[in-house]
């Protein structure tokens, strides 16, 4: 090994297993066998970038009757969407709204329930003290995988559209030409991740994100400073989501496409509703207008969404526990159990098929009964794979095949990237 730029090397897979030790191999043949290995072995990213949306103590109920402007308004599209399914027109004008209850294991307590949405484990009642101190995740996460993998191994940009493949640290284009990584250092860097909200997230992750604005969240008789704080940066945050569009001038001088500048993931979470919860309960005037507060904004980010027709985007929005008649949670009852997630794709994702299953007659559209249940856990794999990551490794959720768009639509628009 290490002679004359050759190598032994035995690959395994499944059975059988390729032995390269009987040979020389060449340093071409070695090169396309490191590219693939360094690769990795996941799949292709389904979208370009993602926001994800905690409102704390989000219950269905919440989502489904208190949210007009935002997930009603976007629901009632779907409704006259699916009457009109068969017009192509109706489907190309704006991104798709699916609604889900969303429901969390036990205990639900937020630190618990974030490391479980994180992660893909399911924390137990033992770790419940970690709520009151400090609770770095050390285990793999989704959040961590994408800060840590190269935009180049999740087919980001150029490499995304086959006009080059990566060795090593090198980068060889089509034409034969081996560039410096220093070339195109946006490619070989990880995503740019920007987060606002409840500082649990920065006591689980305190070194992943790269803007990073926490608010204090134990005083539940404040209800206002963790979501004024959100809606103070949303405006500027936003304006820096996704990538550039494959159609405009966002090219620097090596022909790349310059990702430097735009937020690949927001998390934004609102804290607001929960703390109503706990000091006035979930049906009173507190809660209607802390309800409307979140329903404006979330409104404002969804139309952000609907303006990506050149780019696939999506928007999580969700709660990470619901809250009992009397606005407390951890336990596991279904008041507390049942939250509410709801998700919304740019145009440029396509058609992702039927948002609600409906099983009966006796099922009005808007009635609890129409929407399909998934395990907050789920959405972890769910996410790896829209973005292109490995899942975490103690994963124990399934993916949700009803959250990927259609692969076709990402191949199209990378084939009218830039030449």
């Amino acid at each position: 090994e290490g002679k004359n730029n050759s190598h032994n090397y035995k690959i395994s897979h499944d059975d059988n297993d390729i032995d390269f030790s009987s040979r020389t191999i060449l340093k071409d043949e070695w090169m396309n066998v490191e590219d693939t290995i360094s690769r990795g072995c996941w799949m292709r990213r389904r979208v370009d970038a993602m926001a994800l949306i905690v409102v704390d103590a989000l219950r269905f109920d919440f989502a489904l009757d208190h949210l007009p402007l935002s997930v009603g308004a976007k629901i009632h599209q779907e409704k006259e969407r699916s009457k009109n399914s068969h017009s192509s027109s109706t489907s190309s004008i704006r991104g798709q709204s699916q609604l889900f209850k969303f429901v969390a294991d036990p205990p639900t307590v937020t630190m618990q329930r974030l490391k479980g949405l994180t992660t893909g484990g399911l924390p137990t009642f033992a770790d419940i003290s970690g709520s009151f101190g400090g609770a770095y995740v050390d285990e793999d996460s989704w959040l961590e995988q994408l800060v840590k993998v190269p935009q180049y191994k999740r087919n980001f940009g150029s490499a995304s559209n086959g006009s080059g493949t990566y060795y090593g640290n090198d980068y060889k284009s089509q034409t034969g030409n081996t560039k410096s990584s220093t070339h195109d250092a946006n490619l070989r860097r990880s995503a740019k991740v920007a987060f606002v909200g409840d500082d649990t997230w920065i006591d689980l992750f305190p070194t992943l994100f790269d803007d990073s604005h926490p608010y204090p969240s134990f005083n539940t008789r404040d209800l206002d400073t963790v979501d004024n704080g959100c809606f103070q940066h949303l405006p500027r945050l936003f304006r820096s989501f996704g990538s550039p569009s494959p159609k405009k001038d966002k090219y620097n001088n090596n022909n790349q496409m310059d990702t430097s500048d735009f937020f690949e993931l927001i998390v934004m979470h609102f804290l607001g509703v929960d703390h109503v919860g706990h000091t006035y309960g979930p049906h009173n005037e507190h809660m209607d207008a802390k309800l409307h507060q979140i329903d404006t904004g979330l409104s404002n980010i969804l139309s952000k969404i609907d303006q990506a027709t050149d780019s696939c985007q999506v928007c999580f929005v969700f709660g990470d526990h619901g809250m009992t008649e009397d606005g407390n949670h951890g336990g596991g009852t279904l008041d507390e159990t049942n939250a509410a997630l709801f998700a919304h794709y740019s145009p440029g994702c396509g058609d992702l098929g039927p948002s609600l299953d409906i099983t009966g007659s006796e099922s009005g559209f808007m009635s609890m009964k129409a929407f399909q249940s998934i395990n907050q856990i789920d959405l972890v794999p769910t996410i790896s794979l829209l973005l292109g990551l490995p899942i975490p490794f103690a994963n124990l959720g399934g993916l949700v095949p009803a959250l990927l768009p259609p692969m076709h639509q990402i191949q199209s628009a990378n084939s009218e990237q830039h030449p």
